[in-house]
């Protein structure tokens, strides 16, 4: 893992160190820059040693006239065959590091090397050869496949900014820092954003899968195209006993190429299948004794969440596989972090897991650099509860609506007034079997399309409207927040729907949330997170995958249970999906009262001028009364506030760096 950073158009060192500098965290190891101002170019790189620890592994790095250079974040993990294989064509390499593939392979291939990586990668390549632009652009841009790795950029003109993290694109004089209003609707709706854009406007994300390409010359100076694209083409004829036995090889060489590193490699453990199957395989591979990390919260605080017991399954699996085992307890005063981690998410995420993140690496930080984590399972084998409500509201569509909207509901009105008066069960899981059925009751009749994006928000198009001010809702009168869900499922319009949903998470949930948090939130503690369940081979191999064996009924995850039978223990293989997250409604309406108060008070609020203040009141009321769980939505609204604070005030949270006039040439 690393930070990268550099402009196009224009070059100004002083606004590189800069840059470099506020993205320290992501690579404490070596910093490093290469300005070109020739051909109006500049790099920039802070690096964390993890391949070929020696000064060898400096970037940017170039190749050996100089003609070529890169700077990288991320880890290629089928490098030392990429590097066998430019050999045989005569290449020569300086490091044993996997940047100096990617010049080679460059040389070799041009953009045909992109769809060879099998890794976690962003870079710019900048191409100094003559007449490069018949071959090439002259700076090239790629993101891997699913976005593990985040790269914004801000274009205006010919001038172009770039970064691992979109607070060093705001050093420059160029970038103004204002609310994108569009994607604020999308993030109230979902509590994160679907990319490319952000939150700050004019600043976008170069999409998963694709490259962006800048050139000199030309019309176009800046083009963006996809190089891979996830396609599902289902082979029926696939039996699960032999699918389960393949799948089964295909984790333990991923898990294999992703323990390749000249540092020490850890686990996230949260007790469920998949990171107790992480462990497990990584066992496999001489890992006895691997570290492994958990959250644990307070067994008071975790009462109204759906479970709080993650810690007793993670401490089994730790035994099981000999683990060098270690637990992290959370108190309230978490809060005390939140600038912090809004800070380092750039673009907000209100998910609490983001808070959980941060602490395990920081707890790991000291022994490890790189953490493997289980993300990306769900999306991959179809484990969301979204998957399985969709085929339960298939069969609750039969029932007559007025059976559903009258009786069922009221059922589970009193089944939630009796949460806390049934001996034996947790109030929090009551709470999670109303909030999932009542979706499935109030969506059973939309297509199935809506009733996903239902399924996935937070808030209705009408609940925004009704929280909105008269000028914001005015503003934002023919904004739809999912636009693009409904672009993702036409892509794939002729697949089952197991498929299509799977296909809409990869675009969205996956990137814009469960990666973004990962990766950002392990970097401010200089730690790597790699994600196994992401493994070319491993995607490849799931696209052929019947949907029968991914969803069988409503068991998720069927044929990864199937394959890890016998390996992880069987009380996690039958275990209900839990989520990595926080037990923030008890935080929220007890220990974290006064920090609501404060920050949604009615004074902030008429001062954004974004909201209704007594609709923001109502919400916080019916939260605490116990008449709705408003938990996230006013999560995503703290978070909002703080981030508002952190980057629209100019108030920057941890590092008050000066900002530089990006038109001063070197």
């Amino acid at each position: 893992m690393c930070g990268i950073c550099g402009t196009a158009g224009f070059t100004d060192k002083a606004l590189l160190e800069l840059m470099t500098g506020i993205i320290s965290h992501r690579g404490p190891d070596d910093a490093g820059i290469y300005v070109a101002s020739d051909v109006q170019v500049g790099l920039g790189n802070r690096r964390l040693g993890i391949i070929d620890l020696s000064p060898a592994g400096h970037m940017p790095m170039s190749n050996e006239d100089g003609s070529i250079w890169i700077t990288q974040n991320g880890e290629i993990y089928n490098f030392p065959e990429l590097r066998e294989e430019l050999l045989q064509y005569g290449h020569t390499f300086r490091s044993r590091s996997d940047t100096e593939v990617l010049i080679h392979g460059y040389e070799q291939w041009g953009l045909d090397l992109l769809p060879r990586l099998n890794g976690m990668f962003a870079f710019a390549l900048l191409d100094r050869r003559e007449n490069s632009h018949q071959r090439g652009p002259k700076l090239l841009l790629a993101r891997d496949r699913f976005g593990i790795k985040p790269l914004y950029y801000w274009c205006k003109g010919d001038r172009l900014l770039f970064a691992s993290e979109i607070k060093a694109i705001l050093l420059s004089n160029d970038v103004r820092a204002d609310l994108n209003l569009e994607a604020l609707h999308r993030y109230l709706s979902f509590l994160w954003i679907s990319g490319p854009s952000t939150l700050f406007s004019g600043v976008e994300q170069v999409p998963p899968g694709h490259y962006l390409a800048w050139s000199d010359h030309g019309e176009h100076k800046v083009v963006i195209e996809p190089y891979w694209q996830l396609r599902f083409n289902p082979d029926e004829a696939m039996q699960e006993e032999n699918t389960a036995e393949e799948l089964r090889s295909i984790l333990q060489r991923a898990v294999k190429r992703h323990l390749i590193s000249d540092v020490p490699v850890g686990v996230f453990l949260s007790g469920g299948l998949d990171s107790s199957t992480i462990l497990a395989l990584s066992a496999d591979n001489s890992g006895s004794g691997r570290k492994a990390y958990t959250i644990a919260y307070r067994s008071e605080d975790a009462q109204l969440e759906q479970s709080g017991d993650d810690a007793k399954y993670a401490r089994k699996v730790a035994r099981q596989f000999h683990a060098d085992y270690h637990e992290i307890e959370v108190a309230p005063d978490i809060a005390d972090l939140l600038p912090t981690v809004v800070w380092h998410l750039d673009n907000p995420v209100a998910d609490p897991a983001a808070i959980a993140t941060y602490l395990i690496s920081k707890a790991a930080r000291p022994d490890l650099k790189v953490l493997l984590s289980g993300q990306g399972a769900d999306e991959v084998f179809a484990g969301y509860r979204l998957h399985m409500a969709h085929r339960l509201a298939e069969s609750v569509s039969h029932i007559p609506g007025s059976l559903r909207r009258q009786p069922g509901m009221a059922m589970l009105w009193l089944l939630q007034s009796l949460k806390d008066r049934i001996p034996g069960v947790r109030p929090g899981l009551l709470l999670a079997v109303h909030r999932f059925t009542e979706k499935i009751l109030r969506n059973a009749e939309v297509p199935p399309e809506e009733r996903y994006i239902l399924s996935r928000s937070y808030s209705t198009e009408a609940d925004l409207r009704e929280l909105y001010s008269p000028g914001l809702r005015s503003e934002l009168n023919k904004c739809t927040a999912a636009k693009e869900f409904r672009e993702y499922f036409q892509d794939v319009a002729g697949q089952d729907f197991v498929n299509r949903m799977l296909y809409v998470d990869a675009k969205t949930f996956l990137p814009d949330l469960n990666l973004a948090y990962s990766d950002k939130l392990s970097s401010a503690a200089s730690v790597e997170v790699r994600v196994p369940f992401l493994d070319n081979e491993l995607i490849d191999f799931m696209a052929r995958v019947p949907p029968s064996l991914k969803l069988r009924g409503l068991n998720g995850k069927y044929i990864l249970r199937r394959a890890m039978s016998g390996i992880v223990p069987s009380e996690v293989l039958k275990r209900r999906k839990a989520g990595f997250g926080a037990p923030i409604r008890k935080w929220l309406r007890h220990d974290l009262r006064t920090l609501v108060d404060a920050l949604l008070s009615e004074d902030v609020v008429r001062q954004r001028g974004l909201f209704d203040p007594v609709a923001i009141r109502k919400l916080v009321s019916d939260d605490r009364s116990g008449f709705r769980d408003n938990s996230y939505r006013i999560w995503g609204l703290v978070t909002l506030e703080i981030w508002q604070q952190t980057f629209l005030d100019k108030n920057v949270h941890s590092q008050d760096v000066p900002r530089t006039d990006s038109s001063v040439a070197v």
